[in-house]
């Protein structure tokens, strides 16, 4: 393949259906957590395409992401608890919660690269941008979470009484760090070989 950020769209497309292949296998890999939640390494992928093609790829990617999250909610390419229960309670608030929010971590990831890769090596700029691409799925799902549902019956007995911070602390907090850790572990080993093989 040609240089992915300025390489034809066939080395492009190539690494889109690769991805795209991945984020179906981790679909199913997902590490079920309590509270209906679960660890997932969805966002390597999504690192991968925002450093490859910059925003446009993150947010394709992302936008891949979102929907097999939201097919999640059905049964279809693994399971979430949560996400079924929350389809029942509203299909469409649902959609926007797990396809809009990973769209726009793709972006978000892909502006991270920007910003720093004219600052750090291949490998700190990569490792970051995994780093923070988790960062974001973890920020942006569970405030769309509490600031789309928090008000329902549902998401009033998660919570328990407890503060947002709280509750969103005691939801992720295991989650958070391990995604984070090994997507940014992950996604600077994937891109500094791939910069190195001078792929993108």
């Amino acid at each position: 393949m040609k240089n992915l950020s300025r390489g034809g769209m066939t080395a492009r497309l190539t690494l889109l259906a690769l991805l795209t292949a991945l984020l179906v296998v981790l679909g199913y890999v997902n590490i079920p957590q309590p509270m209906g939640l679960s660890i997932t390494f969805n966002m390597i992928p999504v690192a991968i395409a925002a450093i490859a093609m910059s925003v446009l790829g993150g947010a394709i990617i992302g936008g891949v992401f979102g929907l097999i999250s939201f097919l999640q909610c059905f049964g279809l390419i693994g399971y979430s608890a949560m996400g079924a229960a929350l389809v029942n309670i509203s299909p469409f608030l649902s959609f926007v919660q797990r396809f809009c929010s990973r769209v726009l971590v793709g972006v978000l990831a892909a502006l991270v690269y920007r910003a720093l890769q004219k600052r750090l090596n291949a490998y700190l700029c990569c490792l970051l941008t995994g780093f923070f691409a988790a960062l974001f799925n973890t920020l942006l799902f569970m405030s769309s979470l509490v600031f789309l549902f928090g008000q329902t019956e549902y998401m009033q007995n998660l919570m328990a009484g407890r503060s947002v911070i709280a509750f969103i602390a005691a939801s992720v907090g295991i989650n958070a760090v391990v995604e984070m850790l090994v997507a940014a572990v992950v996604t600077g080993a994937v891109g500094a070989a791939l910069k190195k093989a001078r792929l993108i």
